[in-house]
């Protein structure tokens, strides 16, 4: 008898793809990841559809556009009866575990106004069974682990603060001792002795900030090597491009994305040393993700399991002086994305440039397990690229989503611009040559052509570039019709009952 297969999908936090593909990869040491490609399909042009964290991994976990789950915050409520991955591999026999979060904030319909399922974003998102704790905010165990070491356990978010003067101070816990490594631990304690036919969904928190690591990664990157962030000038240059790039840099200056440093200035040298403690936890998870294949190996079940790698957003690191994820640039949305499907050792070590999106993601681990995905999951599977293919009817372009707004307190660019909740939002639309940033409320639009010079460049009110607009804008238009969800859009009801789009009963 066969046995069953499993699947071990992976996803770090915050990780931008020019750390792995891109000039930030010239000094980030992550060999373990590029010798996962080497054996793997990579896939160099996957962007998020959406961003922070919860809006995002809702729709790498449903397989939805964030205009069609609508879960669109941190605390936005995902629906309950949303399909996602976990759902639907109960449906295939397994129990989807957990390693991590999914920073799913519960649907109100289905709880007492008291219970504290609805008093946190970092919940988890409905068929997941919680093998691990790990979320942000909370970590119990790993912190009941340091507290058992005799490590005096602040709260959070002072857990993360440098334990020195320097920017770049070490964590106060050990390497061996880090959110990493427990979570990885924990991983791997659970997964001997697991009868084959396994779910793992392992999800890293770093390198998302608060920025600090334990030694040697806070200083594993020489600063003076890394190359300076993206900019089309001085802030004042930046902010003349467009109405919302104020509002964007006043969210998050520098000294958000570390603890301890409130009146930190985005100096070189500072903009610099944080970008390679930055680095420094891409690499420490780097470390951990050689661990898990090389315990795969050993267990004698690597040929035998899907190994998804990715990342649900990236990061700016200073880039047009931003800071975080919340803002319309590549850098924000572009991530990897590295599959290995044991089964199809042919296309080990291809490169794959066709566009992808993160909602792409589910429907492909369905479709390798040989299970139809719902007809509410807006991505498809990347299986044809898997077998080293090259599907004849395919996207030619990539589109992203981010709200910006809060429908309880105003956000600083609401405010700024005048703009209730359901305005304060945009959407990209990447094509082949030219991105679309599309804003509501008739905030003007941006273009960018990357034959040129790229989003250092607006274009979008250049004469020439009218044309361009035109046919992108309708692009963009006809991209939401066509995608615009129902769960009943491929259902008809007829004499014979309700009947599928593909011919099946409902």
């Amino acid at each position: 008898m066969t046995a069953r297969r499993n699947v071990l999908f992976i996803v770090i936090d915050q990780l931008r793809a020019d750390c792995l593909m891109g000039a930030l990869g010239d000094v980030t040491p992550l060999p373990n990841l590029r010798a996962l490609q080497a054996e793997a399909v990579s896939f160099t042009r996957h962007f998020s559809v959406v961003n922070p964290c919860g809006p995002s991994r809702a729709s790498i976990l449903t397989g939805q556009y964030a205009m069609n789950h609508r879960a669109v915050r941190n605390g936005t409520p995902l629906p309950h009866d949303t399909p996602n991955i976990a759902l639907e591999m109960r449906k295939a026999g397994y129990v989807p575990l957990l390693y991590g979060y999914t920073d799913s904030a519960q649907d109100p319909r289905r709880f007492h106004p008291n219970d504290p399922a609805l008093t946190s974003y970092e919940e988890v998102m409905p068929g997941f069974h919680e093998a691990v704790e790990m979320r942000l905010e909370a970590s119990l165990p790993w912190r009941a682990d340091l507290m058992a070491k005799g490590y005096d356990v602040p709260p959070y978010p002072d857990i993360f603060r440098p334990n020195g003067p320097e920017l770049n101070a070490a964590a106060v816990y050990r390497a061996e001792d880090s959110d990493t490594a427990f979570l990885t631990d924990q991983f791997l304690r659970g997964l001997l002795g697991r009868p084959a036919g396994w779910f793992a969904h392992l999800t890293y928190i770093r390198p998302h900030p608060p920025l600090v690591a334990p030694a040697p990664y806070n200083r594993l990157v020489d600063a003076a090597t890394i190359p300076a962030p993206l900019c089309v000038g001085d802030k004042a240059a930046e902010q003349a491009r467009h109405p919302f790039i104020a509002s964007s840099h006043a969210k998050t200056p520098i000294s958000s994305v570390v603890e301890g440093f409130p009146d930190l200035e985005p100096t070189q040298e500072n903009v610099a040393t944080l970008r390679a403690v930055y680095l420094g936890l891409a690499a420490e998870v780097d470390h951990h993700i050689g661990r898990v294949i090389a315990a795969l190996k050993q267990a004698g079940i690597y040929d035998n399991t899907l190994l998804v790698v990715t990342a649900d957003h990236g990061e700016m690191l200073g880039d047009h002086h931003v800071w975080g994820k919340q803002t319309f640039y590549d850098a924000a949305y572009h991530t990897p994305l590295i599959i290995r499907d044991p089964c199809q050792p042919q296309a080990h070590g291809q490169r794959v440039s066709a566009p992808t999106e993160s909602i792409d993601i589910a429907p492909t681990i369905l479709d390798w397990l040989g299970q139809t995905a719902p007809d509410m999951m807006d991505g498809h599977s990347l299986m044809p690229f898997l077998r080293g293919e090259s599907p004849q009817e395919w996207r030619d372009h990539t589109f992203s989503e981010l709200d910006f707004g809060d429908p309880i307190t105003p956000t600083k660019a609401q405010t700024a611009l005048g703009l209730g909740a359901d305005s304060a939002n945009l959407c990209i639309l990447r094509g082949p040559r030219h991105t679309l940033v599309h804003f509501n409320a008739d905030l003007p639009p941006l273009l960018f052509d990357h034959a040129e010079r790229g989003e250092l460049r607006d274009i979008a009110a250049e004469p020439a570039a009218q044309q361009v607009l035109l046919s992108m804008t309708r692009k963009l238009l006809n991209h939401r019709m066509r995608h615009a969800g129902g769960r009943f859009n491929r259902v008809m009801i007829t004499p014979a009952g309700a009947v599928r789009a593909d011919g099946q009963g409902n």
